[in-house]
């Protein structure tokens, strides 16, 4: 979807499939020029009656949206490969109005609409505060045409939508 003659480009989203220490997926979303972060350990799932655990961690620079690779040190070292990526569309509405999603983030709760190759429709994040913590929240699937009860795509799409190549693919490729 192309937006308008000089219209702003929509807001991107990436989701990374993260192998360091332990397998994540990191889930990062457009918001004030900056990509907004959550590490998702199980990965997220189009199936709404799965609650997953998203933590909050750093902002990351925009030009690491499409960043495949293996690195060391720095923030999680391991591979990394983008397993999704597309637009989104703030959602968030707070008593029937809409919600900027830096503000949304700031008040622990936004709903964005995602375009993606393996992630479509709406998913809401909620801050939980388990545990006495700010950063950990809940991604759930909204209930809509992009849902598929009973999948679990993170554990059956295992390749880079950009590169077809799987973190073991760069981990086994010298110099990567």
């Amino acid at each position: 979807m192309t937006p308008p003659e000089g219209a702003a480009p929509a807001p991107v989203f990436t989701v990374q499939r993260h192998h360091a220490s332990t397998l994540h997926f990191d889930l990062r979303l457009e918001v004030g020029g900056v990509l907004v972060s959550w590490a998702v350990p199980k990965g997220p799932s189009l199936d709404p009656a799965v609650k997953r655990l998203a933590v909050r961690v750093g902002d990351h620079d925009l030009d690491h949206a499409t960043y495949e690779g293996r690195h060391e040190g720095g923030r999680g070292p391991g591979t990394k490969i983008v397993w999704d990526t597309g637009t989104l569309t703030n959602q968030t509405r707070r008593r029937g109005r809409p919600v900027e999603l830096t503000d949304a983030v700031a008040a622990g709760h936004l709903k964005v609409e995602l375009h993606g190759h393996r992630l479509g429709g709406a998913f809401a994040l909620t801050r939980t505060r388990m545990g006495g913590q700010d950063s950990s929240w809940i991604l759930v699937k909204v209930d809509d045409a992009g849902a598929v009860p009973g999948s679990d795509v993170a554990a059956t799409e295992l390749t880079s939508v950009l590169s077809g190549r799987t973190n073991e693919d760069l981990e086994s490729e010298p110099g990567s």
